[in-house]
C-alpha cells in the first residue's frame, strides 16, 4: 500500500492536473451540468501535449478535436430554444448499426495509413479510439444517450492502450470511465424518462 500511495504522490504534476480535469468533465457531464466544457478544456490542453510526447499521435489529434467540442458543446448545452434547454434524445439502432459499420471502415483505413507512414505505436488501435471518440463526443454534445454506451466500449479499450505505453494514471482514470459512464447513461436515461412524463402530463388536457 505503501508503495502505491508514493506512487501517485510523485507522478508529474500536469498529469495529474490533466486526470482531474478529465474526472470532473465526465462526472458533471453524467449530471447535466454545463461547467463539465470548461474542465473538458484545461485536461484537453494538457493531454495534447502528453499524447505526442509518447507517440499517440491520433489520441493527441484527437484531443485537439476534443477542444473544439468542448466550445461546441458548451453553446449547444447553453443554447436555449422557446427557454427550453436542450433535451436528452435517443436515435434510432439501425442509425446506430450504420454509424458503426462506417466507423470501423473509417478506422481501419486511417489505421492502415498510420501503419504505414507515422511512426505511431499501435495504429489500428489508436485509430479505431480515435474515429469513434470523434463521433461519440459529438453525441454528448448534442444529449445523445447512446454516447454512454460508445464510451464504455472506447474506454475499456483504451485501459489496455495506455497500461501498454506506461501511462498508469491515465489508465486508471479509464477504469474509472468506464463504471462513470454506465452511472451516466442511468441517469441520463432517468433524466430522459422523467422529461417524458413531464411532457404527457401537460399534454393531458385539464378537467377545470
Amino acid at each position: 500500500m505503501q508503495a502505491i500511495v508514493e506512487y501517485y504522490t510523485t507522478l508529474p504534476f500536469w498529469e495529474l492536473i490533466a486526470v482531474f480535469t478529465a474526472l470532473l468533465y465526465v462526472v458533471l457531464a453524467a449530471k447535466e451540468n454545463i461547467w463539465c466544457w470548461p474542465a473538458a478544456l484545461i485536461s484537453t490542453v494538457i493531454y495534447t501535449v502528453i499524447f505526442y510526447d509518447v507517440y499517440l499521435w491520433m489520441d493527441g489529434l484527437l484531443q485537439v478535436y476534443y477542444f473544439a467540442m468542448a466550445i461546441y458543446g458548451w453553446y449547444c448545452w447553453n443554447n436555449v430554444v422557446g427557454k427550453k434547454a436542450l433535451a436528452i434524445q435517443q436515435w434510432p439502432m439501425s442509425w446506430h448499426a450504420k454509424a458503426i459499420v462506417l466507423l470501423s471502415a473509417l478506422s481501419l483505413l486511417v489505421g492502415w495509413v498510420m501503419a504505414n507512414y507515422t511512426p505511431t505505436h499501435f495504429p489500428y488501435i489508436d485509430a479505431a479510439t480515435t474515429v469513434f471518440a470523434v463521433f461519440s463526443t459529438y453525441l454528448v454534445a448534442k444529449k445523445v444517450l447512446e454516447n454512454w454506451i460508445y464510451w464504455i466500449a472506447i474506454d475499456a479499450v483504451s485501459i489496455y492502450l495506455y497500461i501498454e505505453k506506461q501511462l498508469t494514471p491515465t489508465a486508471v482514470l479509464f477504469v474509472l470511465y468506464v463504471f462513470m459512464a454506465i452511472y451516466g447513461y442511468i441517469q441520463w436515461s432517468k433524466r430522459m424518462n422523467m422529461n417524458d412524463n413531464a411532457l404527457e402530463r401537460d399534454s393531458i388536457p385539464s378537467s377545470r
